[in-house]
Order: C-alpha cells, then structure tokens, then sequence
C-alpha cells in the first residue's frame, strides 16, 4: 500500500494488519505485531517531511514480514542512552523487545526500508 500518514493513520493500519493474522490464522502475532507496526508508522510521521510511505504486510513460512519505505534518507537511531525524562527514543527498543528480527536497509534512491519479522508460534 502507498500511504500518506498522519497521527490517526496507525488505527487504521493496525486494524488491516489484525485482518490479515486473522485471515492467515496467526491471531498469536496480532499483539506484538500491531505494537510494532504502529511504531514504524509514528516514525514515519515525525520524521518524514512529506509522510508518505509504502507498507508491505507478508506473509512468510513460519510467521510475518512488515516493510515500511519512505523517501528520507535519515536511518532510525537507537540513543546510547535514554534518560527517563526523555520524551522520544524509545521506539526501536520497543521494537527489538516485540519481534523476532528487524532491520533497516537503504533505498535505490534517496529511502530507506525498515522492517520486521515476527514467526509464528
């Protein structure tokens, strides 16, 4: 899907991403699958100037692969330290703790992908 995102957009991706584990019988993923997707789609709205995205939802041998490419070319970023006070920065912890593995791999262009996996149990 080509998206154009915006802070309500996570709902709505949430609630497609829950149809698909339904569909393809993999209900014990929606949790952990929501949670990252959401976070992918909150990075792309605050730090992407245009907000538009491409999402990929697919599904694997043994469990669920997530893509989201966007055109800016600034790579996510885990801060080497998080101060409790700090208002962001938590997003690829949170991410690393849901899924099995995820990555970030640059574009043809100017993008970049970041994904996830998450097998089934």
């Amino acid at each position: 899907m080509s998206l154009t995102v915006s802070e309500h957009s996570a709902r709505h991706i949430r609630r497609i991403v829950r149809s698909l584990l339904a569909e393809w019988d993999m209900t014990e993923l929606t949790d952990a699958m929501e949670l990252a997707v959401t976070e992918l789609v909150a990075n792309v709205v605050r730090h992407v100037p245009d907000r538009r995205c491409t999402l990929l939802v697919r599904r694997l041998a043994a469990g669920v692969r997530v893509e989201v490419a966007d055109g800016s070319p600034r790579l996510p970023q885990t801060p080497p330290e998080l101060s409790p006070e700090a208002e962001g920065g938590r997003g690829l912890v949170l991410l690393d703790a849901l899924v099995d593995k995820w990555g970030v791999v640059r574009g043809p262009l100017n993008g970049k992908t970041v994904w996830f996996e998450c097998g089934a149990t």
